[in-house]
């Protein structure tokens, strides 16, 4: 068996941002469609990249499994900074998120005076899509993110998207 890594720029839904993405690939199975194989990846091995522009600057992304831009399952990190606030906003798609560290209010609602559910280290959250929250980030924050792409965010207000060239939001 062989185990393969690329660096690939690629696609999320909402914006394009370098990403490093770990392919396992069995060698022996020539001819059939590429099956993934078991992945390993330690904390130090993460390869960090920054955040898409439809994030507000600051925060950095890690992808360790799959293509968040297609539609199949992936797994990313995001990391930010210690007062990092994502503005009140909805993805299509339900996510799980998992904290790695740090401290994540998740304000359920239309705004971030909304009440907030305090998740620290090892906490979990399930979010349906289309729910409407907003994030803030106490001290440094590792959120992981496990879902079925393609990976998206709709801010409820469109001015609170950092990317401006982005195209206004449809629910």
């Amino acid at each position: 068996m062989k185990v393969i890594m690329n660096t690939v720029a690629a696609t999320i839904a909402f914006a394009l941002f370098p990403m490093a993405v770990v392919l396992a690939v069995d060698s022996t199975k020539a001819g059939s469609p590429a099956k993934p194989d078991a992945l390993f990846i330690n904390a130090g091995e993460v390869k960090w990249g920054p955040a898409p522009p439809d994030l507000p600057q600051g925060a950095q992304v890690a992808v360790l499994l799959g293509d968040p831009s297609k539609k199949a399952v992936f797994t990313i990190r995001l990391k930010a900074p210690a007062g990092y606030k994502i503005a009140p906003h909805w993805h299509t798609r339900d996510e799980q998120l998992t904290i790695v560290s740090g401290n994540l209010l998740l304000h359920m609602g239309d705004t971030l005076d909304a009440p907030a559910h305090s998740l620290e280290a090892g906490g979990f959250h399930f979010l349906p899509g289309k729910m409407h929250h907003a994030a803030e980030f106490k001290g440094e924050t590792i959120v992981q993110i496990d879902g079925m792409g393609p990976f998206d965010i709709h801010y409820l207000n469109p001015a609170d998207n950092p990317n401006k060239s982005a195209p206004a939001a449809k629910k």
